[in-house]
């Protein structure tokens, strides 16, 4: 593989396309969504499921009703016949009938919050048995993770509340098997790791205002200006954030604080930005510099070091990574250019987003997942070089063969066009040349300044 040439220049920033709507999904899509879980249910030989939701781990059950339990905790039990009970508490009744699939609605106050009425208190197992579950033979408990151990036994742990997993228990018949069913969900073949034409429209949303609200924050760095500044812009249309909003300058994480405060931008320090959405996350690191020379004495370096050689690694991922590629063969696309001896990087170099900035990722040392058309994945290479500071330019896009770009293209034209002019920035300004299954989400795909004041500049393939 032929080693790419960086150049540090004058480029023109990528446009961002404000005030999109949200894409709704279809009744179609949310039909298929059930029916494609139901398919593998009746493969893996799954009697029912019970599918847990709070606020931070709700996007099993969100992917089926079209909403979370916001402040509370939820279930929902499927049936391979296809009946769907919703289990909620006080303040979640009234959205039962706005489910996308129809369900049963039934009160239990266990999933309230403290001190809140216990009408209708009662056992959490006779709800379960009223369902059937005690003539059940096979039992999925789905929570948000999907345990990869090689020690413990995976389909035995549970990351569910203790009292729930309990009830399942005491229930369940002495001949059944309670199995951790979250891998029909989130793993190789997993119902919700590939999408459809609506389902990336639907994405796309939060993919373009990250991207735009980084662009944003990235124009408003200035000497003295304050985290919570660069926080605010990290924000737009009211939208609820995936990750924690990082707006970070100077020594992180002191008084063990994780969030944007008063502390003022000063010359050489170095800045991390991050902010999600349902659907996309960008992120950034670099200098409060405008050139090298104002770099820290012991990091003069630093573009050679550490920021060079990682765009290096973004744009062979961004060239190679193809349809019907092996897991295995990007992750060791990645340690061939940008080797984890030298960079020091430990987690996955892509991984899967949806509802939730990390759902799972088929990119790993000796993975055998194949990528689909429809995935979408998050470039996220995070290397780790002592006594340097760090360097992120993560950002989402999707991989779609033909038949798919077509029906993006036909479906959604005005989506097809941003997809169009994303791409078009990368091939002609960045000079990327961009694998052909790749379609872009977020407007700021591998554009990354590492000096933050040298805001006309940024990297480059040298022609």
């Amino acid at each position: 593989m032929q080693k790419k040439e960086i150049s540090l220049k004058q480029v023109q920033e990528p446009t961002i396309f404000p005030n999109i709507a949200p894409t709704f999904l279809t009744d179609d899509t949310m039909n298929m969504r059930k029916t494609k879980l139901l398919d593998r249910m009746k493969a893996e030989n799954f009697d029912v499921l019970v599918i847990y939701a709070d606020k931070e781990h709700g996007s099993n059950f969100e992917y089926l009703t079209g909403f979370i339990p916001r402040f509370e905790e939820g279930l929902l039990v499927v049936e391979s016949s296809g009946k769907c009970t919703a289990i909620l508490g006080n303040e979640n009744l009234k959205l039962a009938p706005f489910s996308r699939i129809p369900v049963e609605l039934v009160h239990s106050p266990l999933f309230s919050l403290p001190n809140q009425p216990m009408d209708n208190d009662g056992a959490l197992e006779t709800i379960f048995e009223r369902e059937g579950l005690h003539q059940k033979g096979k039992i999925g408990i789905v929570g948000w993770k999907m345990f990869t151990s090689k020690v413990n036994d995976s389909r035995k742990l549970f990351d569910v509340p203790y009292f729930i997993v309990h009830a399942v228990m005491n229930v369940a018949s002495h001949q059944a098997e309670v199995c951790n069913a979250t891998y029909l969900m989130i793993g190789e073949n997993g119902v919700r790791t590939v999408n459809n034409a609506n389902e990336i429209a639907h994405y796309e949303y939060g993919a373009n205002l990250a991207s735009s609200c980084m662009l944003n924050a990235m124009n408003r760095i200035e000497i003295g200006k304050k985290e919570s500044e660069l926080g605010e812009a990290l924000s737009a249309e009211g939208q609820n954030h995936s990750v924690v909003t990082i707006a970070a300058t100077g020594k992180r994480f002191e008084m063990a604080n994780i969030y944007p405060t008063h502390k003022p931008l000063n010359l050489a320090d170095p800045l991390s930005l991050t902010v999600g959405y349902k659907g996309g996350l960008s992120s950034r690191t670099g200098f409060v510099v405008q050139n090298e020379e104002q770099l820290p004495s012991e990091q003069k370096d630093y573009l050679d070091r550490v920021a060079k050689p990682y765009f290096r690694a973004v744009v062979s991922w961004l060239e190679e990574i193809k349809i019907g590629m092996k897991g295995r063969e990007l992750y060791q696309l990645v340690e061939n250019v940008f080797p984890k001896k030298d960079y020091h990087w430990h987690l996955n170099p892509g991984h899967l987003v949806s509802d939730e900035e990390w759902m799972s990722s088929p990119v790993y040392s000796d993975s055998n997942q194949i990528l689909k058309s429809g995935m979408i994945f998050q470039i996220d290479i995070i290397p780790s070089i002592k006594g340097y500071t760090g360097v992120s330019a993560e950002e989402c896009v999707a991989l779609a063969d033909e038949k798919l770009q077509k029906a993006i293209k036909m479906e959604y034209p005005a989506l097809w066009d941003r997809i169009s002019a994303r791409k078009s920035y990368l091939i002609n300004e960045l000079n990327i040349e961009l694998s052909q299954d790749v379609i872009p989400l977020s407007n700021t795909v591998a554009y990354m300044r590492p000096f933050f004041l040298a805001k006309d500049q940024a990297f480059q393939v040298k022609n």
